[in-house]
């Protein structure tokens, strides 16, 4: 059973969007448009200058490309990664699907794939925000079985053992928690997570879940709670 506490409160939607991108018509391009929808945005090139810049500037969101000179946009991904959870949106000319997945596992939360509308990239971003920003009234907890969610901090638990958590890792375990014991396929769990659901992003659930049975069973030694429906999609179970 699931058992929700509390009310919450709203949360004011973050601003200051880092583009770290060396090409300068696509880096100019998406600031253009994130400004005018009334987004703070600083451009970067060079993954190296990146690290700092977000040291200095901590930005509420990264939108990271995967080909970088001075540093592999996977290596930032994976240094961002080690200190902070801040939300990552990866940009890509790969299309191998392989550098999608290795930059999910890492810790991103999303991706586009150039070449892509600036109007997509604004409408991810809000939605990713959204899920970390909170924009909607939040719980203060959520309890299945053994497992506890705080949306309002972010935090969850298994069996009193904390779990590292992404935004988009967290976001679909809290869906998966209110909807206990239901099947909600991929597109689903897009549409709940992001408010988007573009048919070409159904396969990053995948790989989220992936990561996240790797924290919840392995790291916290529960057994799988996560459960695939073949031809489906998902169900969480409670953990006792």
């Amino acid at each position: 059973m699931t058992v929700v506490v509390g009310h919450g409160q709203d949360v004011d939607m973050a601003q200051k969007i880092l583009i770290v991108e060396d090409e300068a018509r696509i880096a100019r391009l998406v600031r253009l448009y994130l400004e005018e929808a009334g987004f703070e945005a600083m451009v970067i090139e060079d993954g190296r200058q990146a690290i700092s810049a977000f040291k200095h500037e901590l930005p509420d969101l990264v939108i990271l490309d995967l080909n970088l000179p001075g540093k592999d946009g996977l290596d930032v991904c994976r240094e961002l990664r080690r200190q902070s959870d801040v939300p990552i949106i990866m940009v890509t000319a790969r299309s191998e699907e392989a550098d999608k997945l290795v930059g999910l596992e890492l810790g991103a939360d999303d991706y586009v794939v150039k070449p892509f509308s600036p109007r997509e990239v604004v409408a991810r971003v809000r939605a990713v925000l959204r899920r970390t920003a909170g924009d909607v009234t939040r719980p203060e907890l959520i309890r299945v079985g053994s497992l506890t969610l705080d949306p309002n901090a972010y935090r969850a638990e298994i069996g009193g053992e904390e779990l590292s958590l992404t935004p988009s890792e967290f976001e679909i375990l809290s869906v998966l928690a209110h909807n206990a014991g239901r099947v909600l396929t991929r597109m689903q769990l897009l549409e709940k997570t992001q408010g988007l659901a573009y048919e070409g992003y159904e396969r990053s659930i995948d790989q989220h879940i992936k990561n996240l049975r790797k924290k919840m069973e392995n790291e916290a030694g529960y057994p799988r709670i996560i459960h695939t429906v073949h031809g489906v999609g998902y169900r969480l179970d409670p953990a006792e």
